[in-house]
């Protein structure tokens, strides 16, 4: 039986179709997309999950409590079969409740090398503060804020000519390979949680 991924998005889905790109090059092995779900109604990633084939779905969250809808689309996942679950810019701090139903099966990807910056606008905080080299991670989702064990990380040199645009784009570009390799991780069940660590095993 395949592993069954489902993926949550805001906006463009660019990580999303990255990771459709991989699975359908063999990339990542045993993988199928199952399910997308967006909470916004007019979400890009959505349109695009629909015209590659996908399953793609519209749950809209404004003017529910964050329980209620994590409980929504639990349940479509959970209907859906989904043993993966991947945030591919999904705007939304998940609920405890989400937490548990897929523990230690969440995934995220976040523009900075966590802990540094978290939260919203990760690429022109790092050009604030003046580092020189950004880059981002792939984490399992706890219920605080990109605050997971982290299961990859790549770096980008930051230029003395970026801007946000030109950071997150060479960003964009690691983050599509990275997201694919953590997933591949994952999936092949090759690693332990010691702490905050998380240890790759031997093929």
């Amino acid at each position: 039986m395949p592993h069954r991924i489902g993926v949550l998005l805001s906006g463009r889905g660019s990580n999303f179709e990255a990771l459709a790109d991989h699975i359908a090059a063999g990339r990542i092995p045993g993988a199928e997309i199952a399910l997308v779900i967006s909470n916004r109604e007019d979400a890009p990633g959505l349109a695009r999950a629909r015209v590659r084939g996908f399953a793609a779905l519209a749950i809209p969250s404004k003017g529910l409590a964050r329980e209620t809808y994590d409980s929504l689309v639990v349940a479509e996942l959970r209907k859906a079969g989904v043993d993966l679950v991947c945030l591919a810019g999904f705007m939304r701090l998940l609920s405890p409740y989400f937490v548990a139903a897929f523990p230690q099966r969440i995934l995220n990807i976040h523009p900075s090398l966590l802990p540094s910056f978290p939260g919203l606008e990760a690429q022109r905080q790092a050009l604030e503060y003046g580092v020189q080299v950004s880059g981002c991670t792939v984490h399992l989702v706890d219920e605080n804020l990109d605050a997971g064990p982290i299961l990859a990380q790549a770096v980008v040199p930051v230029r003395d000519d970026d801007t946000s645009e030109t950071l997150s784009a060479r960003i964009l570009a690691e983050e599509h390979r990275i997201y694919a390799e953590a997933v591949r991780l994952v999936l092949s069940g090759r690693y332990r949680i010691e702490g905050r660590r998380v240890i790759k095993l031997p093929n």
